[in-house]
């Protein structure tokens, strides 16, 4: 099968294999591939492009591991180590809500001392003053940490921190779930089966949860296509996960540098593959924080129906290398959807629009 026949299948609603996948990431025809996944988007989100008013707090870079792509985590100690007070967080957390936010981002690095109940009270704290923000919070990286320090199981340190106010989870800590490349990558890492089993018990406590894929540094295409493969495989049973999310990786900081970051062609591609293979996930963002700008304002037209939000203040991705800036506002996000022909709809965490209807 060759990728035009592989993007028709996909279009008249059949289900593509892991080998029609690679098929269509070797193609060289980016055009076709996009337009195949545009007209997979309009088919279920018509020309409506989502974003939110949200900011993100890394709440400290101080962390147990010392993954090889990443550029965030310090020691105790080390230059650049930081730990935000409970206060300092609510404060953020205050001002977003001044400022329309309706979500706070919370992830962080894996803190040798702090324990379970520093991180309770500080979404009990957000919560009791920050009634509108929504709390979406921790990957499963964190979360099988908060367990381990707190010799709990996995269900039992969710169900503390719902119960304490958390009400979704990023996706964070994917990277690349195949286990052969993942220990190359973040050894010291949960394996992607762990990563894969804690969102499976997250969705059946009826926690909606995001998936992410880092790509772009040592992975092959089959590497992302198998990855992909388990999150589709999982969200059959789940229904779980509320989008998807390709993350570039960010080279200039870290140990697996080569040089350059991901190319424009390779993100929309990408964007593009997942939106065709992925046909149960609803939702596909563009991170414009690590894609910049631009290439997320592209990637509309290449099947993607998310381009995250505000942000404000995100820190891991620029310790990597990021480029692009740390926030934007809400009427320059509504304007990168305008210019490239699409509909700006406001959401709220869990893709409900704002001061709308769902159609």
């Amino acid at each position: 099968m060759n990728a035009k026949e592989a993007a028709q299948k996909a279009l008249a609603g059949e289900r593509l294999s892991a080998a029609e996948a690679l098929c269509l990431y070797r193609s060289d025809d980016l055009l076709l591939l996009g337009e195949a996944a545009s007209q997979a988007n309009e088919k279920i989100n018509g020309d409506r492009v989502f974003y939110n008013v949200n900011r993100h707090v890394n709440p400290t870079n101080l962390c147990v591991n010392r993954c090889r792509f990443c550029a965030f985590s310090r020691s105790e100690g080390e230059a650049g180590a930081y730990l935000f007070t409970q206060d300092e967080i609510l404060e953020k957390a205050r001002f977003a809500a001044g400022e329309g936010a309706t979500e706070i981002h919370i992830v962080g690095g894996l803190h040798p001392t702090l324990p379970l109940e520093w991180y309770l009270e500080v979404i009990r704290s957000i919560r009791r003053e920050c009634p509108t923000l929504h709390v979406k919070g921790f990957t499963a990286v964190e979360i099988d940490h908060f367990a381990k320090i707190s010799a709990l199981s996995i269900e039992d340190a969710l169900k503390k921190l719902m119960d304490a106010g958390l009400m979704s989870m990023p996706g964070g800590g994917a990277e690349i779930l195949g286990e052969k490349t993942r220990q190359r990558i973040c050894p010291e890492k949960i394996s992607g089966q762990k990563w894969l089993e804690i969102m499976e018990t997250a969705h059946g406590l009826g926690l909606k949860t995001n998936a992410t894929m880092l790509y772009g540094h040592v992975e092959s295409l089959e590497d992302r296509v198998e990855h992909m493969a388990l999150l589709r495989d999982l969200q059959d049973r789940t229904g779980g996960f509320q989008v998807f999310i390709p993350l570039a990786f960010q080279p200039k900081a870290s140990d697996l540098a080569k040089g350059s970051p991901t190319t424009g062609w390779d993100d929309l591609k990408t964007l593009a593959v997942a939106r065709l293979f992925l046909d149960n996930f609803r939702h596909l963002k563009a991170y414009w924080v690590m894609l910049g700008e631009k290439v997320a304002q592209v990637s509309l037209n290449f099947g993607v129906n998310d381009l995250d939000g505000t942000v404000v203040e995100e820190k891991i991705a620029h310790d990597a290398g990021a480029t692009s800036r740390e926030g934007m506002g809400r009427e320059e996000i509504r304007s990168l959807i305008t210019e490239a022909g699409k509909v700006p709809v406001e959401r709220d965490s869990l893709y409900r629009p704002v001061g709308e209807a769902l159609p």
